[in-house]
């Protein structure tokens, strides 16, 4: 199976099922994303997208299915921290940064190789590295608070940081849970426009509630219902078919 060529899929996940306790929270669940795309996932509460997220970043194991990063990476093989190492990157819906630290250390610690030693802030950056961070600071507009400290920022900072934090770390893969909850419209929007900017770069999964936010972002929207895959097409496409109506947008 050689899904690393150019026009293969960079996730692939075929017949998963993942169970807990006799309830299948992933049935049978197909899904092929494309290198660069943009795709949101969407559908009710109990629908499934947590644990497809669990499963494609090793947190949670499937009973049955095959789950690839590229060609190489068997992700149902592989532990957290060594999908992490392979290319993939997940940021939940609540921002975790390091509150007492600048915005500007945030991204020196997430760029450090070994996460346990906070002290590596005392560590040289090389001039690549100061690149990268100075980098990632201008793409999610925070170069004016690069001397702030993260508990200061609003919540919508806080996630901006917290998506540079991932982006530093350069993964080809983003999975992105519920980025605009909570946020300003004006927030909203600006998040809209720094995930467009990185679609095509790097390929992102992003998991939301927010329909208009949804239909501004995305060209390709998935639906799960029980498990699995219930349509997937443009918001048009999903709109106008009546089982995402019944299960969803109709509620």
């Amino acid at each position: 199976m050689n899904l690393d060529t150019p026009r293969g899929p960079v996730l692939y996940l075929s017949g998963v099922t993942v169970s807990f306790d006799g309830f299948r929270a992933l049935d049978s669940l197909n899904l092929i994303v494309e290198p660069g795309e943009l795709r949101c996932v969407i559908g009710p509460n109990g629908a499934g997208k947590t644990t497809l997220m669990d499963v494609i970043t090793g947190k949670t194991r499937p009973d049955q299915g095959d789950v690839y990063f590229g060609e190489k990476n068997d992700l149902s093989r592989l532990s957290e921290s060594q999908i992490a190492r392979a290319g993939i990157g997940r940021k939940f819906q609540k921002p975790t940064v390091f509150r007492n630290h600048s915005v500007f250390e945030n991204l020196e610690l997430a760029l450090a190789t070994d996460k346990r030693v906070l002290p590596t802030l005392a560590a040289k950056l090389t001039p690549p590295q100061k690149q990268r961070i100075d980098e990632v600071l201008e793409l999610i507009g925070l170069q004016q608070k690069a001397a702030s400290l993260a508990d200061l920022l609003s919540h919508g900072e806080k996630q901006w940081l917290e998506i540079g934090m991932l982006l530093v770390q350069d993964p080809r893969l983003l999975l992105l849970d519920e980025p605009v909850a909570g946020m300003s419209d004006e927030e909203t929007a600006r998040t809209g426009a720094l995930l467009q900017s990185l679609s095509g770069k790097r390929t992102l999964v992003v998991v939301e509630h927010d329909m208009r936010f949804v239909a501004s972002i995305s060209e390709k929207i998935t639906v799960l219902h029980e498990g699995r895959v219930l349509v997937e097409g443009t918001m048009e496409t999903i709109r106008d078919d009546p089982r995402v109506v019944e299960v969803y947008l109709g509620r």
